[in-house]
Parts: structure tokens; C-alpha cells; sequence
């Protein structure tokens, strides 16, 4: 069955009025990036419980930690950056999730990505040694500029980190607007597919740079993806990330009357195609 997830800090900053947003809509999971704009991992320990009250109180579950590691240049320190990754894995544990969003980083100034390819390699092994006795599993997103920017390199990483604790993030959106392929589903996919253990759900037009599109209206193929996830049986998260006021490299703004929107789409197109969401 199909979890539906949010990446509410593109509805409202304030994190009360994100789970009221969530609660209305009868989302149930929550893809948490910014609460009251600030991103979670750089939230006090303090702040995390007071989060966590607000999620159980409402009955609001994590579907992941939508971290930022691995969207930083090879050059910048690594150590510092891990310890970030290690207080994620502390996160995901307190917040009872098994999935840490990841990104397998950007070259140096001027350098080509290609060049790096055991470095990237080398420090997700060094991560997923940390991922001893839990049950986490990192989920690399593709992502423009970031060695796992192609559906060939997403692939290459999952294949030659070959461990069941990395898995693909398929994000159609990211597709589009980065490399501007409007086929992604029959291009991207069947590379990604074996792999793939979530799924974001972003819409976008080719040419546009700004905004995203509802889902269904843009070139992402979204409800030709939907369809293939119902015939695979998916069991797994749809998060919402629509992306439409604004989007940057960390985030995006969408608006609660357009984030209504882009919940309503998707559920109508699940409807249609077969695919079976968990109220």
C-alpha cells in the first residue's frame, strides 16, 4: 500500500500550522526539512522533543529525515559534514524513521563530477558503517549538479555501494528541470527502477525554472509514473514537494490553497491508475 507524505514547510513556516495543514488534508506523514525555518538538523535536541510532541499529539508520523547531506562541494571539509550526517541518524531513530535523504555532492569550483566518482563512492561506504545495529536506510534523491544527477550515475551508485541500507529517491521533477528530459519515465525509470524505495512527487514544465507545476500538468510524467507504480504492487511513500511559488537549491514555497491543489491531483490520479493510498 501507499503511504502519502508532505514536505509541509512549502505550505507555512510555522511548524504548528504545517500539522494543522497536514491533519485537514488527512496526510498522515510528514517529510521533515524546515520547522519554523529552520532546518532539522540544525534543531536543539530540545526543539527535536517539542517537535515530536506536536507530531504525536496529531498523530502525524515521519515518513523521512529530508536531510541535506551530500549537497555540499567535495572540497568543503568532510568531518564537519559528517558529524551532521551522524546527528541525523539520531534524529531519524528519535523520530522512529527509517529513511535519511541524501545527495552524493557537488564538484569542486570549475572541476567536472565525473572525476570524482570514488570519492562520492567512498564517503556514502563511510556512511553507511555508521548505520550499524539500526534500521535506517539513506535514500539518494537525483538531484542537478550532484554526481547523481543521471539515472546512469544513480544506478552506478546503488550498484557499487551494493548494500540494502542505499536506496533511490525517484524525484520526475528533478528530471525535467534539470536535465530537461520530458520522457523521463521511459528514459530514467527502467534504469532507477530496481532500486527505487521513494518517490517524490514533483511536477514541472520544460523551460520553466522558477516553478513547478501541479502534478499531472507538467512534463514530470507524473501520472505515467503513478501507473507504473500500480502495476509494481509500490509499497512505499508519495511525498508532495510541488515547488509552486518558488524553489531553490535547499527548499521550496508552494502555499496551502496550491499545495490543496497539488494533494487533490495526485490523489485523483492514484485514483484513476489503480494505485491504492493508505487513508
Amino acid at each position: 500500500m501507499v503511504k502519502l507524505s508532505a514536505f509541509a514547510d512549502e505550505v507555512v513556516n510555522n511548524f504548528s500550522e504545517q500539522i494543522r495543514f497536514l491533519v485537514e488534508k488527512k496526510i498522515k506523514y510528514l517529510e521533515i526539512r524546515f520547522v519554523n525555518k529552520k532546518n532539522i538538523l540544525d534543531l536543539t535536541k530540545n526543539e527535536v522533543n517539542d517537535v515530536k510532541k506536536i507530531l504525536d499529539e496529531n498523530n502525524i508520523r515521519i515518513s523521512a529525515i529530508a536531510s541535506h547531506i551530500g549537497k555540499v562541494k567535495l572540497d568543503e571539509p568532510f568531518e564537519k559534514h559528517l558529524d551532521k550526517f551522524k546527528y541525523a541518524i539520531e534524529l531519524a531513530l528519535l523520530l522512529n524513521t527509517k529513511f535519511i535523504r541524501i545527495f552524493s555532492y557537488y564538484p569542486p569550483e570549475g572541476k567536472n563530477i565525473d572525476d570524482y566518482r570514488e570519492e562520492v563512492i567512498a564517503r556514502m561506504i563511510k556512511k553507511l558503517e555508521l548505520l550499524n545495529n539500526t534500521d535506517i536506510i539513506l535514500v539518494h534523491e537525483n538531484e542537478s549538479h550532484i554526481y547523481g544527477s543521471t539515472a546512469e550515475r544513480c544506478l552506478d551508485l546503488a550498484k557499487s555501494i551494493n548494500s540494502s541500507k542505499f536506496r533511490l529517491v525517484y524525484d520526475p521533477g528533478n528530471f525535467v528541470w534539470g536535465q530537461k528530459i520530458v520522457n523521463n519515465v521511459e528514459v530514467c525509470w527502467p534504469i532507477m527502477k530496481p532500486y527505487v524505495a521513494h518517490v517524490h512527487i514533483k511536477d514541472w514544465k520544460l523551460g520553466s525554472i522558477d516553478t513547478g507545476s501541479i502534478p499531472g500538468e507538467g512534463d514530470g510524467q507524473i501520472r505515467e509514473l503513478l501507473q507504473e507504480l500500480a502495476n509494481m504492487n509500490y509499497d512505499g511513500f508519495l511525498t508532495i514537494e510541488p515547488h509552486l511559488k518558488s524553489a531553490g537549491q535547499f527548499g521550496g514555497e508552494t502555499g496551502p490553497e496550491l499545495f490543496s491543489e497539488a494533494v487533490d491531483s495526485t490523489v485523483k490520479i492514484c485514483n484513476e491508475v489503480g494505485l491504492k493510498l493508505i487513508n
